[in-house]
């Protein structure tokens, strides 16, 4: 009876190491695409329209707009809307070594960011600029780099591409929230994130 229970078990253990790998293989790209960083080629205007898209309040029964005997036209959509996207665009934006100086690779798709702060969608909306830096290093000189870093990220887009300055935030996070914790020194790692407020 022994060598039926432990064939028994050994199935059963081998049954659910198969449905762990995969979900786990399954639920990976998941994952990966809420987190992905956006690197040159990935860097399009739609692209970062969509990421940084939120959902739209509904107006309030107090704020329609009420008249007498009539009701107002409203303008049907002429394509269908796109989905909000997560609020949150991670870019791969490069700096020089040591520095918080921008690469022109860098100025480059900040112009494209700039492009889709000013669309429509997104016109209305205020930004957190994160600078994000790697593990590797002092954690007080990171958090310093990550911080001069945002800045500069925010100064390129007010006084290159008119951004207004009140509708960006800085802020440095120093290595605090790595995307790759298995290898601190991961491109991904020394990243800038731009993050939806509020419209």
């Amino acid at each position: 009876m022994g060598g039926i229970t432990k064939v028994i078990a050994m199935k059963y253990n081998l049954t659910f190491r198969l449905v762990a790998l995969l979900l786990a293989v399954l639920l990976w790209p998941l994952a990966q695409a809420q987190e992905r960083v956006m690197k040159n080629a990935d860097v399009t205007e739609d692209a970062l329209i969509d990421a940084l898209a939120v959902p739209q309040a509904e107006p309030a029964a107090s704020e329609e707009v009420r008249t007498r005997g009539f009701r107002p036209a409203t303008r049907q959509p002429d394509a269908p809307q796109r989905p909000a996207g997560p609020g949150k665009a991670n870019l791969l934006i490069t700096f020089r070594t040591d520095s918080s100086e921008l690469t022109n690779e860098s100025q480059s798709a900040l112009d494209i960011l700039a492009r889709a702060m000013q669309s429509d969608k997104l016109a209305g909306s205020t930004f957190r600029v994160e600078g994000h830096a790697d593990a590797r290093g002092d954690v007080e000189r990171n958090l310093r780099l990550s911080q001069l870093r945002a800045e500069s990220v925010v100064s390129y887009l007010v006084n290159h591409q008119g951004i207004l300055q009140e509708r960006l935030m800085a802020q440095g996070k120093g290595s605090s929230e790595p995307l790759n914790k298995t290898r601190i020194d991961a491109p991904e790692n020394r990243r800038v994130t731009i993050v939806t407020l509020r419209n």
